[in-house]
């Protein structure tokens, strides 16, 4: 048994989620009632949420309190990067939307709550941050776990004796551990979603709104492989594509098909580990980038809200859309926690146009249709950028600075 779990844990890690997903697509194709294997994809996601908030937690207090100089420039770095690379999602899309106009199908209506505006979504991020610390541990609220965990690291940094933080040390160590076994796990994980997606999914649906699919997945893979890594590269002065396609294989396949960010952290965490970035910054940009770096919410808020436009024939003036342009940036960095995610944030977008809230909200409705791609999608683009931006920062950085740049870290081999 020994032996085959080292062998288990030496052998590609993607080469046994490749073949997880083929035999889950196999699976959920000819033998659609063996629902048990979906339940393991439920149980792999509901494992990583599990531990993801003690996680980042702990990670972070244990960064802070022992965080050393430089890791404030890096860091206003990344937070640049993260918002500046969204807004320039959201031209993405606006341009894509203008060049590819695509409508919907408006019928029916959907009784879900969107937010008010975005004075009353900020507003309210804010107080869930400040709310009980064991209760946003429990509900997985990341922007308020990240305020914590920033107050209890400063104090530990201040008041905190030698023996303290090496405890603080080593309880970052073993859920370090814990962690990297339960991303052992992904293969079986990723199985479990592929056969729930291909047999519970039909196509007739998507090939109606095909067109839609494709101009959002389109904007998002222009992000992805042509402006992300032009942004990469103007500061690195580094080929950028070897680490596009790492993080894309290493973190955008399992966030493809677990759909959530906050589930990923976890892989996340372990990549930056393995291209050998400073765990005292990565510790703190991951968890901060699933909250607030949206690229791909930011494209979906539009896509969908310019496609109801060219359905209701309304046009689209240039101070609307930079008006669009930011709110949805906004609006889609401030998303974490709201049901529904970026879809219920259409409204908000379709308000600038003078739409009914009940014309909008059946484009949420035709969200929820084709979600199963697009948010898969989007969930990848948004978790491997996590990653690839706080790399870009620190060899930024480093570069500035005439450090030794270990480029890749163990990739590079």
């Amino acid at each position: 048994m020994i032996t085959f779990v080292k062998k288990w844990t030496e052998s590609s890690l993607i080469l046994k989620i490749i073949i997880g997903l083929i035999i889950g697509a196999i699976l959920g194709l000819f033998f659609p009632n063996f629902t048990f294997i979906g339940f393991l994809g439920k149980l792999f996601v509901s494992i990583l949420k599990a531990i993801s908030p003690i996680l980042v937690f702990i990670l972070v207090v244990h960064a802070i309190s022992k965080a050393g100089e430089g890791i404030g420039s890096r860091f206003k770095t990344v937070l640049i990067l993260f918002f500046l690379t969204t807004i320039l999602a959201s031209i993405v899309a606006i341009i894509g939307s203008i060049l590819f106009p695509v409508t919907i199908h408006l019928s029916g209506s959907n009784t879900a709550n969107a937010p008010g505006n975005i004075a009353d979504l900020m507003s309210n991020m804010i107080l869930t941050s400040v709310s009980n610390p064991i209760q946003l541990l429990s509900e997985g609220q990341y922007l308020g776990i990240l305020f914590w965990a920033i107050v209890f690291g400063m104090s530990m940094k201040i008041v905190a004796s030698k023996s303290t933080l090496d405890v603080i040390e080593g309880c970052s160590d073993a859920v370090s551990l814990v962690v990297h076994g339960i991303i052992q796990l992904a293969p079986i994980g990723i199985m479990g979603l592929v056969f729930t997606s291909v047999s519970e999914s039909g196509i007739g649906i998507f090939a109606h709104y095909g067109q839609l699919i494709l101009l959002i997945v389109g904007c998002m893979a222009f992000v992805a492989f042509i402006l992300d890594p032009i942004v990469s590269w103007i500061l690195t002065r580094q080929n950028p594509y070897p680490l596009v396609f790492i993080c894309l294989r290493e973190s955008g396949i399992t966030g493809f098909f677990s759909r959530s960010s906050a589930a990923n952290i976890p892989v996340n965490l372990r990549l930056c580990e393995r291209l050998g970035l400073d765990k005292n910054f990565f510790s703190i940009t991951i968890p901060l980038g699933s909250t607030i770096h949206m690229e791909g919410s930011a494209i979906s808020i539009i896509i969908i809200t310019l496609a109801l436009c060219h359905t209701l024939g309304v046009s689209l003036s240039l101070p609307i859309a930079i008006g669009l342009c930011l709110i949805s940036s906004l609006a889609a960095c401030a998303s974490a926690g709201v049901a529904g995610g970026s879809l219920l944030l259409i409204p908000m977008a379709s308000s600038l146009f003078g739409i009914s809230s009940d014309l909008s909200m059946q484009a949420v409705a035709v969200g929820f249709i084709i979600g199963v791609i697009y948010d898969s999608c989007e969930t990848a683009l948004n978790s491997a950028g996590d990653v690839f931006f706080t790399a870009t920062a620190e060899y930024y950085n480093r570069r500035k600075n005439r450090e030794p740049v270990n480029y890749l870290g163990e990739f590079a081999k």
